[in-house]
């Protein structure tokens, strides 16, 4: 097999096409919705402003034409997964596999990306997910980084690492895949909470942020049926650096124009991921101060310093 397909022609979906191309050396068939304004860019100029696309990418703006091929990524808005599923249940995907590169969980049901598309496609398919840090921008410089490939069957595991391993992205294999994808969502939320800190200037804040947001996500991977311990694991507190500090992270920016009372006008998935946890919390009793906290700020519009304040001082009495 040396073609794959990509589904979402958005900057990181971009990218793995990009990297499956010429890191791993796959023809990569791409699609996206035509009107879409990053797919316009890419068929127009064959170039988006991180990357140009190589002679071995093709675009495609028709999606029975990407299905064909064995290995499917997809890269989409998360919310917007469930109704891409529906769609593609239409089209004979049996034996295919997916590998659901997006970190979110739908609102307002909560709801895994694996498990949506367990829901919506009843074929015989593989999913896989991928979580962990990296940045498009830091890779096209050649920064190398780690991510890791979770699954229900070890065998897929097991293909997708050995397809898409290479020097510059080092695959590790999931042992949690509930957890990984809680915690890859839930680090866009913490993420939301490091940019208020740096729009206020509090940067001597992050370090507790960064202390207490693994256990409060721990509560919720438990609640679903995931192990705690995955919160410390490359999905959620491996991806701190590139969501909580990097300058290209959507969901700290968002968060940092947010406490300057200014608009980032672009997607920030930990903004729709907060509704929802906010739901599960509140229904099911999960004491998640954090996320109560920007709930408050970024939906309810509290005050933004007195409720950040106030969520670091409700965890003064003991640390553990």
């Amino acid at each position: 097999m040396n073609k794959i397909s990509l589904i979402g022609c958005g900057r990181w979906g971009t990218f793995l096409g990009w990297y499956a191309a010429n890191y791993c050396g796959y023809d990569v068939d791409m699609y996206d919705i035509p009107t879409s304004p990053n797919f316009i860019e890419l068929r127009d100029t064959r170039k988006n402003p991180y990357l140009n696309l190589s002679d071995n990418m093709f675009l495609h703006d028709n999606l029975s034409a990407v299905l064909a091929n064995d290995v499917i990524i997809v890269s989409i808005g998360c919310q917007y997964f469930r109704g891409l599923c529906k769609e593609l249940n239409s089209y004979n995907l049996a034996g295919k596999t997916f590998l659901l590169a997006m970190k979110g969980l739908e609102e307002p049901t909560a709801t895994t990306m694996f498990d949506i598309m367990r829901q919506e496609i009843n074929q015989d398919i593989h999913i896989a997910t991928l979580g962990g840090p990296g940045h498009v921008q830091d890779y096209m410089k050649g920064v190398p980084s780690c991510a890791v490939i979770d699954s229900d069957e070890e065998a897929v595991k097991e293909r997708l690492i050995n397809m898409f391993s290479s020097e510059l992205i080092r695959f590790y294999y999931g042992a949690d895949l509930k957890g990984n994808q809680v915690g890859a969502a839930l680090k866009n939320v913490i993420g939301l909470a490091a940019g208020i800190l740096d729009g206020l200037e509090w940067y001597g804040l992050k370090g507790a942020l960064m202390a207490r947001a693994p256990v409060e996500v721990g509560r919720l991977i438990e609640y679903m049926g995931g192990n705690p311990r995955t919160a410390y694991g490359l999905a959620h507190l491996g991806d701190y650096e590139a969501t909580l500090f990097s300058k290209h992270s959507h969901n700290r920016t968002f968060g940092e124009k947010f406490a300057k009372g200014e608009d980032f006008g672009k997607l920030a998935e930990g903004v729709p991921t907060l509704k929802a946890v906010k739901q599960i919390a509140d229904s099911k009793g999960i004491d998640m101060p954090i996320c109560q906290a920007l709930y408050s700020a970024i939906y309810e519009k509290a005050d933004i310093k007195s409720t950040i304040k106030a969520m670091f001082e409700r965890d003064l009495k003991r640390e553990f």
